[in-house]
């Protein structure tokens, strides 16, 4: 029961933002896919066309990891800025902190929005890479790894949100973290050609692992069942401490 109350409040939290969704769907499709098509046509069929000795190879190798690269462009900067600017300048998510409603449904609720932009983009983002290039299979275990992707980064975006005092610190953590995961993190080359100590480092960031799932389901090869793990505790770890600040009343 308790379970499904906090379900319950959640979709109450996050019922505005479903609206719009609802109402703004085509704008919130066209901004969700346009870098990622970009991607797709500019590396896919332009750089792996002129340098790859098998383009078809590379651009299956690269639509699994544009489908991971869409599940945190889709929700990170989302959330992250719907919670900052509710914070500092509507002061809305201190009246929500006011309500009779469980953290966890706050948490939850406020995550609901990049996960449902994560879906509808990476959904179609799928359907087009296996019209493209027959050999990326169309796996429904790929839509329950979007999920799991979203909620993760949608997490991280709350948690940056709640934490970050200024638009500009935003802006910084961007430019240091999220760039760089975006175009390191396997998503467009193999993270193996990196040098040893890079590879590490990116190997400890979540997205890698979510480039490295969606290749193993949709090119029909080994599901790695570290980067389950890694992604498991990443996400326990962001809500983990996305429940703390609020509950501490530190955001």
């Amino acid at each position: 029961m308790r379970l499904l109350s906090i379900i319950d409040e959640a979709y109450r939290v996050a019922w505005g933002d479903l609206v719009y969704i609802r109402d703004n769907i085509a704008e919130v499709l066209i901004t969700s896919l346009v870098g990622p098509l970009l991607y797709l046509l500019a590396f896919g069929f332009g750089i792996g066309g002129s340098v790859s000795s098998d383009p078809d190879a590379y651009l299956a190798f690269i639509v699994p990891g544009i489908v991971a690269l869409t599940t945190l462009s889709a929700t990170f900067s989302t959330v992250a800025m719907k919670v900052l600017v509710q914070r500092l300048f509507y002061m809305s998510f201190d009246e929500l902190l006011l309500c009779p409603v469980h953290i966890s449904a706050i948490v939850l609720g406020k995550c609901a929005t990049g996960i449902v932009r994560a879906l509808l983009s990476c959904t179609l983002l799928i359907v087009v890479g296996h019209l493209i290039s027959p050999e990326v299979s169309l796996q429904p275990l790929a839509i329950l790894v979007v999920v799991m992707a979203a909620l993760t980064f949608s997490l991280m975006g709350m948690l940056v949100g709640m934490f970050m005092e200024k638009s500009q610190h935003l802006n910084l953590f961007t430019s240091l973290v999220i760039i760089p995961m975006t175009f390191l993190c396997g998503t467009l080359f193999n993270v193996e050609a990196l040098p040893s100590v890079a590879s590490w480092v990116v190997y400890a960031l979540p997205l890698t692992h979510v480039s490295e799932l969606m290749r193993g389901i949709m090119l029909d090869t080994c599901i790695p069942m570290d980067s389950v793990a890694i992604l498991a505790v990443y996400l326990a770890v962001f809500f983990a401490a996305c429940w703390w600040m609020i509950k501490t009343n530190r955001c």
